[in-house]
């Protein structure tokens, strides 16, 4: 029985994630800065709790509940992320700090709290954006959340190298356009090609058989300019 941990689970890709593997019979932890949607739910193998990236006393909730109930992680889906629309000369620092603390910063430390239940074989999957993608076409506005995003597509670099004696491998799959809530902050009025579910499914399907071929890459997954 795998072990799956996934964040930002409240909508969106997050929340269909959860339900793929948990029909599946995974056990799945879902993590969201709002626990609601997932909890009314009634799934034995699913535990979620309030969790957010920013707070470092969440991190150990984390933990406890890994050493409690599960002997290992075998995936992690690092799916959570913070969105700014703002115009560059109106992004302040503290503007960045929290977007480099949900998006860079909280997948590095919640990937760094996992590591000790982590066996050959576990797989830590990080949802990063075409707007990260070094010579992608970039847009106004996003300047805090694209470069977050360019950011933690070196920091899985540099992970899947670290790690891969232990064979824990680390990829990105850098999305296109999905029709989420966020999309709407980023375009407003844009229609994706994708659904939120849709885009699940591949990342479900990603997630349990991509290590087995990389470890290390950033997968670009778009079909459409955004």
């Amino acid at each position: 029985m795998k072990n799956v941990i996934i964040t930002g689970t409240s909508r969106g890709i997050g929340f269909e994630l959860v339900h793929l593997f948990a029909n599946q019979g995974y056990n799945v932890l879902a993590l969201s800065r709002n626990e609601k949607p997932i909890s009314n739910l009634t799934y034995d193998n699913i535990t979620s709790f309030a969790f957010d990236l920013s707070k470092p006393e969440d991190y150990g909730r984390v933990t406890n509940f890994v050493k409690e109930n599960w002997e290992q992680v075998d995936i992690v889906i690092h799916n959570a992320g913070a969105l700014l629309n703002r115009p560059f000369a109106e992004t302040t620092m503290e503007d960045f700090k929290w977007i480099y603390e949900v998006n860079v910063f909280g997948v590095a430390e919640l990937s760094r709290v996992l590591l000790p239940f982590m066996v050959s074989g576990s797989h830590v999957v990080t949802i990063s954006s075409m707007g990260g993608i070094q010579g992608s076409m970039k847009f106004p506005g996003l300047a805090a959340y694209s470069s977050s995003k360019g950011a933690v597509i070196t920091l899985v670099e540099l992970l899947a190298e670290e790690h891969k004696d232990a064979g824990i491998a680390f990829n990105v799959l850098a999305l296109g356009a999905v029709q989420t809530e966020m999309l709407e902050e980023a375009f407003p009025g844009y229609k994706a090609p994708l659904s939120a579910l849709e885009m699940a499914q591949y990342i479900h399907d990603f997630s349990l058989n991509g290590n087995k071929y990389y470890n290390g890459k950033i997968m670009q997954v778009s079909s459409s300019t955004p």
